[in-house]
């Protein structure tokens, strides 16, 4: 059984993996932050993007295109949660 799973290893490489491209190939990126609250309270904020790879783009710009975005946007609220829990 191992034999034949190195096998499949083998004929699926991630070199190969990682070379299918084409203009459908989409990227999605989820990311979550936990706010601690205080007394054994939490609020949790996730953030998820899917997008399509653009024309000129490959998957690896895709990827960090969206994941820059995500990252931002999930940072931005997270301070926006945090701020308002602050003011009450």
């Amino acid at each position: 059984m191992v034999d034949s799973f190195q096998s499949g290893l083998n004929q699926f490489s991630r070199k190969n993996i990682v070379g299918m491209e084409n203009e459908n190939t989409r990227v999605k990126v989820a990311l979550g932050y936990t706010l601690n609250l205080g007394n054994f309270q939490s609020l949790r904020i996730d953030l998820e993007v899917s997008d399509n790879k653009r024309d000129g783009e490959n998957t690896n710009e895709a990827f960090e295109r969206v994941y820059s975005f995500v990252e931002d946007k999930l940072a931005e609220k997270v301070k926006e949660a945090s701020q308002e829990i602050e003011s009450k």
